[in-house]
């Protein structure tokens, strides 16, 4: 009896014993963001210790790794992730956080603007949403070659603007949300982080040059993706713990005043046009 209880109190041991690697692992996950100037912190003089994806790192006690390029959009994104070192962090990735789609409609949103306000017409802003959607799935499938397993979350684009750029802008974010929310339902391991509602009529959300998270929007993000990881059980943490805080860059609005103005003359134009049919 007394070695039938030895033998059993060891196999016990030695049960407990393998557990034990794959208990203190739990939560010691491998977290790692891509895209654009929103996800690599612009708008902060401390963008690598205080953006929202360093902020998520610090609360969940994550490992960490930022591959995200200012000015990117859905075409560069798709060649990051020809890089070695990217392939190799997202390849270990458990989960994958993605800011993507905003430029794609910037970088052409002088030209966009005559036909949204002067004529209403968005003919060309269903093109980069179609666009959008095609690159996010490839980007979606480039993942899915290097890591079948990670939790994709797929960020919605804010409207940092409340002047007369407040429509075409939205015009623009609204497309680039359709691409994401239609990304998410066609792929599996893909979730919607919705920011724009996080973010959306508050200017304290915004940076000085009225285009990226100030340091109380890259902590709403943080809230946002926390929430989400929670609610897909990656962590229990229900707020932030700040190890530092954003300091804001004050740049002051630059271009973004001249499209300001550029839109008022186009709204003026639009008027005339109006006027001029009747």
């Amino acid at each position: 009896m007394k070695m039938k209880k030895a033998i059993s109190l060891i196999l016990s041991a030695i049960m407990l014993l393998s557990c034990f690697p794959l208990c203190s692992m739990a939560g010691n996950y491998y977290y790692v963001v891509l895209g654009d100037s929103i996800a690599y912190g612009s708008g902060l003089l401390n963008a690598r210790e205080a953006c929202y994806g360093k902020m998520v790192a610090d609360t969940c006690g994550f490992d960490y790794v930022n591959h995200a390029v200012p000015g990117a959009t859905t075409s560069d994104l798709i060649y990051k992730l020809n890089e070695r070192a990217v392939c190799s962090d997202v390849a270990r990735a458990d989960i994958i956080s993605i800011s993507i789609g905003g430029n794609d409609f910037l970088d052409k949103l002088s030209q966009l603007m005559y036909g949204a306000i002067a004529k209403k017409d968005y003919s060309e802003y269903n093109k980069i949403e179609f666009g959008v959607y095609v690159n996010i799935s490839k980007v979606i499938d480039s993942i899915r070659e290097l890591n079948s397993d990670a939790v994709i979350l797929l960020q919605t684009l804010y409207n940092p603007q409340f002047g007369y750029l407040e429509e075409p802008y939205q015009q623009g974010a609204y497309r680039v949300n359709n691409a994401v929310y239609r990304c998410a339902k066609e792929n599996r391991g893909v979730e919607v982080v919705d920011v724009a509602s996080a973010l959306n009529g508050d200017e304290s959300n915004f940076a000085d040059d009225t285009i990226h998270p100030s340091a109380r929007g890259n902590e709403k993000i943080a809230r946002e993706v926390l929430s989400s990881l929670r609610s897909l059980g990656y962590t229990r943490k229900t707020s932030l713990e700040i190890k530092s805080r954003g300091i804001d860059v004050l740049l002051g609005p630059g271009v973004y005043k001249v499209l300001d103005y550029y839109a008022l003359f186009l709204h003026v134009i639009a008027k005339v046009m109006k006027i001029a049919k009747s």
